[in-house]
């Protein structure tokens, strides 16, 4: 099936058994991106602990490798500073997916984006206090 939809294996284990599907309540940050393209939408909740995302947990409306992308990224960010996360880049995603079909790639950066977007709105709450 992957050779078919140019899918790594990778691709197709995130999308059928995605990690971290959920939502968190009152998260420390929240990021949500879409692309109006493809209709694609991303959702990434976070909780912070001494500078470290303690748990992450995602809600994606899109496609397959949307899907994988998202989960992908939760298992990137977990455990991570946030500053690590932060460098964790659109093609980190990619790579880490056994990568993606070209027509697919807008997936990986809605997924950065949105961890990205996440850990701003984190840092923002927290200066603000």
């Amino acid at each position: 099936m992957p050779q078919q939809t140019g899918y790594s294996k990778k691709v197709m284990e995130h999308f059928m058994n995605p990690r971290n599907v959920g939502v968190i309540d009152d998260p420390d940050g929240y990021g949500r991106v879409g692309n109006p393209v493809c209709g694609d939408l991303m959702e990434i909740f976070i909780k912070v602990r001494d500078g470290k995302i303690e748990d992450i947990k995602f809600r994606t409306f899109g496609c397959g490798a949307a899907i994988a992308t998202s989960s992908m990224i939760t298992e990137m960010a977990r455990g991570k500073s946030l500053e690590e996360a932060m460098r964790i880049t659109r093609n980190d995603v990619a790579d880490a997916l056994d990568g993606l079909p070209p027509q697919k790639m807008h997936c990986s950066n809605l997924a950065a984006d949105a961890l990205h977007a996440a850990i701003n709105d984190y840092l923002s709450k927290k200066q603000k206090h």
